[in-house]
């Protein structure tokens, strides 16, 4: 697997690092909603975030729930997006919930877009998204934003720590871009 990677680019250590931040910045950001009779609901975009969002949940001290989502825009060895297809249907009684949709990757945007006004037609409280990188793409930003971001990166395409191409990668430990020729 290494000899595919053409360099790391987040290290175990800085994304362990980031992870525990953006778990202080969401719990205190919740702690000022906490008093309200709406519950934090938490929805990972899967199969990408399941390892981010494994880390993050352990970050935040409250009771909350956690119901996924499958989406998919980057079937088998696709580099680009071809749209945004639902592989599962969005999560029932959002109405009046916190919600916090956990990405891997901003990119395009069009993901968290679709997903995002999927959740608002049900009325929740809020809708929050949290993702562990977003791309800082040359022609231009994202139609989406997220509003907690764990590290901004370059326009590469990376692997591991549930990132993945054509379904491999995703146990690696670490962020890294994948050289060219293993594409």
């Amino acid at each position: 697997m290494n000899r595919d990677l053409a360099h790391v680019l987040i290290s175990q250590d800085r994304i362990r690092q980031r992870v525990h931040e953006l778990g202080e910045q969401i719990a205190g950001d919740v702690n000022l909603i906490e008093d309200s009779e709406a519950s934090l609901v938490l929805i990972p975009v899967m199969t990408g975030a399941m390892v981010f969002c494994a880390d993050l949940i352990r970050q935040l001290p409250f009771k909350l729930r956690l119901e996924l989502v499958a989406i998919s825009s980057y079937p088998g060895k696709s580099m680009a997006s071809k749209g945004v297809k639902m592989a599962s249907e969005v999560p029932k009684n959002l109405e009046g919930k916190h919600v916090l949709i956990v990405d891997d990757i901003l990119d395009s945007g069009h993901t968290i877009a679709v997903l995002k006004s999927l959740i608002q037609e049900q009325n929740p409280a809020s809708v929050r998204v949290c993702v562990l990188l977003e791309k800082q793409r040359r022609d231009g930003p994202p139609v989406a934003k997220a509003d907690y971001v764990g590290f901004p990166i370059p326009d590469e395409f990376v692997v591991g720590y549930g990132l993945d191409f054509d379904g491999y990668y995703r146990n690696h430990p670490e962020i890294a871009v994948l050289k060219p020729e293993a594409r």
